[in-house]
């Protein structure tokens, strides 16, 4: 499926995606690529001495799969032309082990910036959890690419 152009977008668009599981083979593999090995990440029994009392997944690892359910709706296929700035972002509650997350993005500005051949497209998300509960929200702003004439 190809995505959207810039023009195809419209301030107050809102769309769900799909959901994913959040496994401790992704929080470790997480930890891995950043090196970040956080005892709370990463050893149960510490975990339980926490406010948590278990482990949680990286706050970036939350952002990064927002950004992954994002992107297989097929919307900003081959028309993104960058991730160009996260305005704002905020953990509001943990990630757990088992959760099942999916995203919302609703669309709340868009700005053509004809030099690039695109526009801003400035969209909030939420980063939820089954339970329909936000985990992480915020601003995200790319460069997408005009329809061609």
């Amino acid at each position: 499926m190809a995505g959207l152009y810039f023009e195809e977008f419209s301030v107050g668009q809102t769309v769900k995606t799909l959901s994913r599981t959040v496994g401790e083979d992704t929080i470790n593999t997480f930890a891995g690529l950043t090196g970040d090995y956080n005892q709370i990440h990463t050893d149960a029994e510490f975990a339980k001495s926490t406010p948590f009392g278990q482990r949680i997944a990286h706050g970036l690892l939350g952002l990064s799969i927002a950004t992954g359910l994002i992107m297989r709706t097929g919307l900003l296929e081959g028309t993104v032309l960058a991730f160009r700035e996260i305005q704002e972002w905020k953990f509001v509650k943990p990630t757990f082990i088992g959760d099942t997350v999916h995203a919302i993005l609703t669309v709340t500005e868009t700005k053509a910036l004809p030099r690039i051949g695109g526009g801003a497209l400035i969209a909030s998300v939420e980063l939820r959890n089954q339970n329909d509960e936000v985990l992480q929200k915020g601003v995200l702003n790319l460069l997408m690419l005009s329809k061609p004439k």
